[in-house]
C-alpha cells in the first residue's frame, strides 16, 4: 500500500485529509451566481475588469488556489510583471459576447499533477513578461467572425521570443492542515526581467449578507508571519520566506462601491488595494496591518534562464522554523504522487501515455470546486439587504425554490464552466474511480440528494437552466463505479451505495417516463440531450407551433436507462431477493421502448428507415403528417449505447426473476425477437438485451467505419461527413433550414456558447460507444465481424473495432511518429519547443479532420482518456 493510499483510507475514515485542496474556481465573475442584473445577463453582470474590485456574494475565484472544503479561508496567488494595467490575481477570458466562438479563456495554465488527497499538486502557469494583450484578444476576436478559428494568446505572438515566466505553483502537505506552498520563476528569455510576487490569503466574504455576524480578521503577529482568526475555523498561521521578502500588506474583502457604483463606500481598504498600491503606489493597503484579504509582498530580478522561489508555509500549528524541512516536504510528497501513480500505469507501456493518463488525472482532480448556491436565498435576497430585481421571481430557475447546493463538485472546467453539469459529472466519476471510488461515489449521491434534485424527480442541469434536459447518464455511471470499485476491492462492492442511488434513480425515472413521453407510446422527447446543435433547429424550441419532435437518441438514451436499472436491481436481488420485482419491471419498460422505437408497438411508429440504414428523429406536424429528419448524425449511433448482457448464472441465483422472465416472453414472442437472443446464449453463456440484431447493427458499425462517414483518423464524428458534399436541408413555414459538415467550430451564434456538433469529435459520446461495443464483443466474441476497410473483402471482429477506435481517439494526444500532438494542430510552439510540447491541454471537443483541440481546455469528460488508456493498455 502507498502512502497516498494510506490517506485515502484515513480519509474515509474521517481524518480530514481532504479538508484542503483546489476548491477555489478560476472564474467566480459573470457566473449566474453571481448575477444580480435587472436583464439577467450573467456575463455583463460583473465582468473580469469589475471583478478586481467586487467581493463576490457565492464563492471565490484565484489563480492556482486552494480553500477549506467550506471555502472560509482561501489561499492563491498573484503576479505583476512591471508592465500590465493590472495585477494578476486571476485568469483573463472573454465573456460569451466576447469571442468568435463564445466564452474563452485566453491564458496558458496546465494541471500537472495532484493526489486525489490534495497531498501533492502542480501546476504550471506561463506569464508573458510584456505587456499582457488583453486589448489584441477583444478586439481580434470581436472582428474575426464566425467563420474564423479563435484567436487565442499564442496568436499573439506575446511567447514567441520565450520572454515569459513558467510559473511552476507546488503543493505539499506535511500533514491535514500543514500545507507548504512554493512557486518556482523561470525565465524562459536571454534577458532579466522583474516580477513582483504575492503569495495571497482571504476570506470569503460571509458577513456583508449577514451570515456572520463576527467578521474573521488577519493580522501580522511578527514579521513574516500573519496570524488568521475566524471563528468558525479556528486560529491558522501564514509563514512567509524571508528571502527577497519586502513587507506584509492588508486590505479587505470588501466592494469598491465608489469605483463600480459611484457611490461611498462602507469600509477603506477594498478587495482591489493590492492593486492599486502595487502598479499605481496608492494608498490603499491597512497601516494598521489587519484586515480580511493578506498578502507577502515579494520583489525579484530572475535572470536570464534562470529561476528564483518563493516558499510560505499555511498550518493550523504554530511552528518555530516553517521553512527547515519544507523542501523535504515537497520531495516526500512529490515521490509519495510518484508512486500512487505508477502503480495506476504499471502496465503501461508507453512513456508518453503514461504522461498523457497522469496530467489526465491531474485535470480531475485539479477540477473540484467549492460549489455554493441558495436558490430562494437568489430570488428573495439576504435580510436587511436590497433586494434583487422583482422580475427574477418570474425567471431563471425560479422552480428549483428546494434547491441548496454547498459542497465541493467535479466541474466542467473551472473557467470556461465553473458549475457542475449532471451529464459532465457522471463521465468525470468514470475514471475518478481508478483512483478514489470513495470520492466518485461520493459525487454521483450528492446529485441525488433532496437538497439537489427536484421533488419531480428531475437532476439539475446546471445553473443556467437547472430545467434543462441532459441525458440520463446517471445510472450508467452509477454501475460503472460501482464495479471498477468492486474489482479493484473485491467482495460483494459497495451495495450500500448502489442501494442509495439505485432508490433515488427510480424517482428519476418515473420523471422521465411521465415528463418526455407525452402520449405515453414509449418514445420520448427531450431538447438538448447533449447534441445542442446537432439538429435542423434547436430541438428545445420546434418552429411551428404544436409540432414536436420524436427523438431517436432521447428514445435510445431511455432504453439504456431502463437496462441500466435492470442490471442494478439484478446486482442488488444476489443480496436482496425484492429487487427481483424492479428486475421486471426494468425489463418490461426496455421491451416496450425498443418496440416502440423500432415499429412493433400501438402507435406504429419506426424510427429506423430501411433506405438508409439509419435511425432518425421524427418530425409531426400539426396537419398530422410526419417527415423522418434525414441527418447521419450521432442521433442515430445512439441505439447502440442501450445493451446489456447478462450472464446464465443470474438466472440461477434467482428463478422468480427466470420465471416472471420467461412467461413474459412467452405473451410477447414478437416483441422478443426483435431485440432478445434470448434462446441463443453467446459466449460465456450470456444473453443479449439490445435495441440492435445483427443486421442493424452490422449497418450501423458500417457506417462508423467508414471514413466518408463517420469514421475520423481520432475518432468518431458527431456527424457524417457525407454531409459535407449532401447537406441535408429541410423546407418549413417558408424557412430554408440547413445542416451540413462542420469539423471545427461552428459557424453560427443561433444555440450559443464555443461548442458544435455538427462534424467534431466529442469524447463523451465516443466513449459511450467503445464501452457498447464490448457489451456487444461480450456476447458475440469472434463470430461476429465487420468489413474492415470498407469494400476490402477483409473482415474485423467487434473487440477489433474498439481497438481501431480506441487507438484514434488515444491519437488525439499521443506523439506520432515525427513527436507531434493531433491536438495542437499546426501550432509549432506547442508541438517543439520543450516547454510546451508535454503539458497536454483537454479540449472540449476536437476537429473532425485533423484532430485539432478546440473550445474550452481543461474539460473533464475528455479526461476519459485517462480510462481509455487503462482498460485498452493496462488491462
Amino acid at each position: 500500500m502507498t502512502k497516498e493510499q494510506k490517506r485515502l483510507l484515513e480519509a474515509k475514515e474521517g481524518k480530514p485529509w481532504k479538508k484542503w485542496g483546489p476548491y477555489l474556481s478560476e472564474r467566480q465573475w459573470a457566473t449566474v451566481r453571481e448575477d444580480y442584473t435587472d436583464h439577467g445577463n450573467a456575463w455583463e453582470s460583473i465582468t473580469h475588469d469589475q471583478s478586481r474590485s467586487k467581493a463576490y456574494r457565492w464563492g471565490e475565484d484565484g489563480l492556482g488556489g486552494v480553500s477549506d472544503d467550506q471555502q472560509r479561508i482561501c489561499l492563491s496567488w498573484a503576479f505583476w510583471n512591471g508592465k500590465d494595467p493590472i495585477l494578476k490575481e486571476r485568469l483573463f477570458g472573454l465573456t460569451g459576447t466576447e469571442g468568435n466562438h463564445g466564452e474563452d479563456v485566453k491564458e496558458l495554465y496546465y494541471y500537472l499533477d495532484c493526489t486525489p488527497t490534495h497531498s501533492y499538486m502542480k501546476m504550471l502557469y506561463k506569464y508573458p513578461q510584456n505587456r499582457f494583450p488583453y486589448e489584441n484578444l477583444l478586439l481580434k476576436n470581436k472582428e474575426m467572425g464566425k467563420l474564423k478559428t479563435e484567436y487565442e494568446i499564442i496568436d499573439t505572438g506575446i511567447f514567441d521570443n520565450d520572454e515569459y515566466f513558467d510559473i511552476e505553483l507546488e503543493y505539499a502537505k506535511a500533514s491535514e492542515e500543514d500545507y507548504v506552498l512554493k512557486a518556482t520563476i523561470h525565465n524562459r528569455g536571454d534577458k532579466p526581467a522583474p516580477i513582483w510576487v504575492l503569495p495571497t490569503v482571504w476570506f470569503r466574504n460571509t458577513w456583508s449578507s449577514g451570515k456572520d455576524k463576527v467578521i474573521p480578521e488577519i493580522s501580522e503577529k511578527a514579521e513574516g508571519v500573519l496570524s488568521i482568526n475566524h471563528k468558525t475555523e479556528g486560529q491558522y498561521y501564514l509563514y512567509l520566506e524571508k528571502d527577497n521578502f519586502k513587507e506584509s500588506i492588508f486590505c479587505n474583502n470588501e466592494t469598491n462601491r465608489k469605483k463600480l457604483y459611484h457611490i461611498p463606500n462602507e469600509s477603506k481598504y477594498l478587495k482591489d488595494g493590492f492593486h492599486e498600491y502595487i502598479i499605481y503606489h496608492k494608498k490603499t493597503i491597512n497601516p494598521v496591518k489587519t484586515g480580511t484579504k493578506a498578502a507577502g509582498l515579494y520583489q525579484l530580478e530572475v535572470k536570464a534562464k534562470d529561476s528564483v522561489t518563493v516558499t510560505v508555509r499555511f498550518s493550523k500549528d504554530e511552528i518555530s522554523d516553517p521553512f527547515n524541512d519544507a523542501a523535504t516536504i515537497l520531495k516526500e510528497r512529490k515521490a509519495d504522487a510518484d508512486s500512487f501513480y505508477r502503480q495506476r500505469s504499471k502496465n503501461v507501456p508507453d512513456k508518453d501515455l503514461r504522461i498523457i493518463q497522469r496530467q489526465a488525472f491531474a485535470n480531475l482532480m485539479w477540477g473540484k470546486q467549492f460549489f455554493y448556491y441558495n436558490i430562494r436565498e437568489w430570488l428573495h435576497g439576504d435580510p436587511g439587504k436590497i433586494p434583487p430585481p422583482e422580475i427574477r421571481k418570474k425567471g431563471r430557475n425560479k422552480d428549483w425554490q428546494h434547491l441548496h447546493n454547498e459542497d465541493i463538485l467535479s466541474v466542467p472546467d473551472k473557467w470556461e464552466y465553473p458549475w457542475y453539469a449532471a451529464w459532465d459529472l457522471a463521465f468525470h466519476t468514470v475514471p475518478i474511480a481508478r483512483i478514489d471510488p470513495d470520492f466518485a461515489k461520493q459525487q454521483l449521491l450528492v446529485l441525488l440528494k433532496d437538497s439537489y434534485m427536484h421533488p419531480n424527480g428531475q437532476i439539475p442541469a446546471y445553473e443556467w437552466n437547472f430545467s434543462d434536459v441532459n441525458p440520463p447518464v446517471h445510472a450508467w455511471a452509477v454501475l460503472r463505479v460501482f464495479h471498477i470499485d468492486k474489482k479493484m476491492h473485491g467482495g460483494d462492492g459497495d451495495i450500500e451505495f448502489l442501494q442509495r442511488a439505485f432508490h433515488k434513480l427510480l424517482i428519476n425515472f418515473t420523471y422521465w417516463v411521465n415528463r418526455k413521453d407525452i402520449d405515453g407510446n414509449n418514445v420520448f422527447e427531450g431538447g438538448f440531450l447533449g447534441l445542442d446543435n446537432i439538429g435542423v433547429f434547436d430541438r428545445n424550441h420546434p418552429i411551428i407551433e404544436d409540432s414536436r419532435l420524436e427523438q431517436a437518441d432521447s428514445t435510445s438514451w431511455m432504453a439504456m436507462f431502463a437496462l441500466n436499472m435492470l442490471r442494478i436491481s439484478l446486482d442488488l436481488a444476489i443480496h436482496q431477493k425484492a429487487y427481483q420485482d424492479t428486475a421486471i419491471k426494468f425489463f418490461e419498460h426496455f421491451l416496450y421502448i425498443a418496440g416502440a422505437m423500432n415499429g412493433i408497438s400501438e402507435s406504429n411508429i419506426n424510427l429506423w428507415d430501411d433506405k438508409d440504414n439509419f435511425y432518425y428523429d421524427i418530425f409531426h406536424l400539426p396537419n398530422g403528417t410526419t417527415e423522418l429528419m434525414k441527418v447521419r448524425s450521432m442521433v442515430g449511433l445512439i441505439p447502440l449505447y442501450a445493451v446489456e448482457t447478462l450472464k446464465s448464472e443470474a438466472f440461477e441465483k434467482l428463478p422468480e426473476f427466470r420465471e416472471r422472465l420467461e412467461y413474459f416472453l412467452h405473451k410477447r414472442p414478437k416483441l422478443a425477437s426483435l431485440v432478445s437472443r434470448w434462446e441463443e446464449p453467446g459466449k460465456g453463456e450470456r444473453r443479449l438485451l439490445s435495441l440492435l440484431r445483427g443486421f442493424r447493427m452490422n449497418k450501423l458499425l458500417e457506417k462508423i467505419l467508414d471514413d466518408e462517414e463517420f469514421l475520423s483518423d481520432y475518432g468518431v464524428r458527431a456527424l457524417s461527413k457525407y454531409h459535407e458534399k449532401h447537406p441535408y436541408t429541410f423546407n418549413v413555414a417558408g424557412h430554408k433550414l440547413t445542416v451540413s459538415y462542420l469539423p471545427g467550430e461552428s459557424d453560427s451564434s443561433f444555440f450559443g456558447g464555443n461548442s458544435n456538433w455538427r462534424g467534431p469529435i466529442w469524447f463523451p459520446v465516443n466513449y459511450l460507444i467503445l464501452e457498447s461495443l464490448l457489451k456487444f464483443y461480450h456476447y458475440y466474441g469472434d463470430d461476429f465481424k465487420v468489413e474492415y476497410p470498407k469494400d476490402s473483402g477483409e473482415f474485423i471482429t467487434i473487440r477489433d473495432v474498439v481497438r481501431i477506435l480506441a487507438e484514434r481517439m488515444i491519437n488525439l494526444f499521443k506523439k506520432d511518429e515525427n513527436g507531434r500532438r493531433a491536438i495542437f494542430g499546426d501550432q509549432e510552439k506547442f508541438q517543439t519547443d520543450p516547454h510546451f510540447k508535454d503539458h497536454i491541454l483537454f479540449y472540449e471537443y476536437f476537429n473532425g479532420d485533423n484532430g485539432r483541440g478546440l473550445g474550452a481546455g481543461h474539460q473533464g469528460w475528455t479526461c476519459l482518456i485517462a480510462d481509455i488508456i487503462h482498460k485498452y493498455y493496462d488491462n
